[in-house]
C-alpha cells in the first residue's frame, strides 16, 4: 500500500470517527445557530473535518519505523523550488508533468482548502485566513525539522522555505475563492429567525433518531473504554473476564440512566433536543413522559436485554419504529403511542398546548 493511499485511509478514518463523536452537538448548535440544518452544510463541514486530519496525516506522516538514518537539512533559499522548475524547463518534455512543477502546484493546493474553510465556515477575512495559512504551514515545517519536536534525533523530513510562501499563497487563495459564498451565510453566527419555529417533516424526525441513535452508541462505548482502561491501569495486565462484564453491563446501562432522567423530566431525548422538537403536552404530563421513554430508543435498549431473543426483539423494534415514521405523519412510534403530534419545540407554551395537528410531509431538514 502507498503511503499516500495509506495517509488517505487514516485521514478518512481518523476524521470520520471525531465526526461521530461530534455530531450530536454540532447538529444541536446549528439549529440554534442557524434554524435548520441542509445538506449542503452538513457537507461543507464533514470535507473541512477529513481535511483537518488529511493536512497532517499527508505532511507528517509516514513516519520512520526507527532510527533515522539520515538526518534533513534546512532549505532556506525561496528560489530553490524555481530553479528547480527552471531546470525541467530546460530539460523539455512536458513540464506540468515534472516533479518540480507538481510539488509546487500541490503545495499551493494543498492549503487552498484551508483559506476556503477559514472564510467560509469560521466567517474571517482573507488577511486572518492568510496568516493562519502561514502558522500552520510554519507548525508543520517546524514539526518536521524538530523530528516531532524533539522525538526522533534530527529531522527526518526537510525544512523547505518554499513550502512555507507556497502554502501561504494557497491560504490565500482559498480565502479569496470563500467570497463566492454569500456573507450572510458564512461563520457561525446567529441567522435572523433562527429561533423561529419551522415545519417538522420526517427528514428531521429522521436526523432526531440519528442523533439518539449516536449518542446512544457514544456515552456507552465511551464508558467501556474508560473502564476496560481504568481496570487495566489499576490491575497492571489485562482485564479479567468479570471485569470486562461489568464494563459491558455499565455501558448498557449508563445511557439508559441518562435517557430514563432526561426523557422523565423534559419529555424529550437527546435528539428530540437536538433538532429542537417535542411532542405536543407531553413534557408535562407524566404518563406521556413514561410512553416517549419506552417508545424511543430507550425502548429498543431495554428489549435488546432480554435474555435469547434481545437482539430479534431490538431488531424488530427499530424496524417498526422506521416504518412508523414514513407511513404516519412524521410523529412515529411515540407520537402515535401517545396520540399527540411531533411540533417545534420553538413554538411558544400556548400554541404547544393548543390543538392537536398533524405534521408536514417531507424530508426537508
Amino acid at each position: 500500500m502507498s503511503n499516500q493511499l495509506l495517509s488517505g485511509i487514516i485521514a478518512l478514518g481518523a476524521g470520520g470517527l471525531l465526526g461521530i463523536l461530534l455530531f450530536v452537538p454540532f447538529v444541536a448548535r446549528v439549529y440554534r445557530r442557524r434554524g435548520r440544518l441542509t445538506a449542503g452544510m452538513f457537507l461543507l463541514w464533514s470535507a473541512a473535518l477529513v481535511y483537518f486530519w488529511a493536512i497532517w496525516t499527508y505532511t507528517l506522516l509516514p513516519l520512520p519505523d526507527g532510527p533515522i538514518e539520515y538526518c534533513a537539512g534546512a532549505i532556506l533559499n525561496p528560489m530553490d523550488a524555481v530553479h528547480d522548475v527552471q531546470k525541467a524547463i530546460g530539460e523539455g518534455g512536458n513540464v506540468l508533468l515534472s516533479a518540480a512543477v507538481l510539488q509546487l502546484a500541490l503545495n499551493v493546493l494543498l492549503f487552498v482548502p484551508l483559506g476556503f474553510f477559514i472564510r467560509a465556515l469560521a466567517g474571517r477575512g482573507i488577511v486572518l485566513a492568510t496568516t493562519v495559512g502561514f502558522a500552520v504551514s510554519l507548525f508543520i515545517e517546524l514539526t518536521q525539522l524538530t523530528g516531532v519536536w524533539g522525538i526522533y534525533a534530527c529531522a527526518y523530513r526537510f525544512f523547505d522555505v518554499s513550502d512555507l510562501i507556497t502554502n501561504t499563497a494557497g491560504a490565500f487563495m482559498g480565502a479569496v475563492i470563500g467570497l463566492v459564498i454569500p456573507a450572510r451565510l458564512r461563520g457561525g453566527k446567529e441567522l435572523p429567525g433562527a429561533d423561529q419555529p419551522r415545519p417538522v417533516t420526517r427528514g428531521r424526525r429522521l436526523l432526531a433518531m440519528v442523533c439518539d441513535a449516536l449518542s446512544f452508541w457514544v456515552i456507552g462505548a465511551g464508558a467501556a473504554v474508560v473502564m476496560q482502561l481504568a481496570f487495566s491501569l489499576f490491575s497492571g495486565g489485562r482485564p479479567t473476564e468479570q471485569q470486562t462484564l461489568i464494563s459491558s453491563t455499565v455501558a448498557n446501562l449508563l445511557p439508559l440512566v441518562i435517557w430514563t432522567v432526561l426523557i422523565l423530566a423534559t419529555g424529550r431525548s437527546v435528539g428530540d433536543h437536538s433538532v429542537q422538537l417535542a411532542y405536543r403536552g407531553a413534557g408535562k404530563e407524566f404518563p406521556a413522559r413514561v410512553l416517549r421513554l419506552l417508545s424511543g430508543i430507550s425502548g429498543a435498549a431495554l428489549l435488546a436485554l432480554v435474555p435469547g431473543a434481545g437482539e430479534l426483539l431490538s431488531g424488530a423494534f427499530w424496524v417498526v419504529t422506521f416504518v412508523l415514521t414514513f407511513t404516519t405523519d412524521g410523529r412515529g412510534l411515540p407520537g402515535l403511542l401517545m396520540g399527540r403530534p411531533l411540533v417545534d419545540a420553538r413554538e411558544p407554551d400556548s400554541l404547544r398546548a393548543g390543538p392537536r395537528s398533524g405534521n408536514r410531509p417531507g424530508f426537508a431538514q
